[in-house]
């Protein structure tokens, strides 16, 4: 087993582990998800049909608004929702979206792209008051 340890910037939200699933497409809660069933719903998302729940998802930037953000503690109040977002940069309207639903969130990784440096299926450790990530791979 590997473990690798990333930096990034300070983010919102609890301490969670869990299964990453990775992607250097972009993210919107209102757009790319089916928020009923779990799952990537757009079909041009590279994602689409894979299911997101109690995931650690990984995205190069979020896109979206206002809406966006409160789905994400609309998402999280029926326990449909990932354990934590990661990006390269996100907006701040995403990082106030997850403050309000106490999901993690962080991004600005100094090691370098995150969506290359994490893997789908690595278990990760993120922990956003500290800005570390911890990867266990193989």
């Amino acid at each position: 087993m590997t473990t690798i340890k990333l930096r990034c910037h300070v983010g919102v939200g609890p301490e969670v582990s869990g299964e990453a699933l990775v992607t250097d497409d972009n993210f919107s809660a209102r757009y790319d998800l089916d928020r009923i069933a779990g799952i990537f719903s757009r079909p041009q998302h590279k994602l689409a049909g894979q299911s997101y729940v109690d995931k650690i998802m990984v995205f190069n930037t979020a896109k979206g608004g206002v809406a966006s953000a409160w789905m994400l503690h609309e998402m999280k109040s029926r326990g449909i929702a990932p354990k934590a977002l990661l990006f390269n940069n996100v907006n701040p309207i995403l990082a106030q979206g997850a403050a309000l639903a106490d999901m993690a969130l962080c991004d600005r990784f100094e090691d370098g792209d995150v969506t290359q440096l994490i893997k789908t299926g690595d278990q990760v450790t993120v922990n956003p008051a500290t800005g570390r990530v911890t990867i266990q791979r193989g």
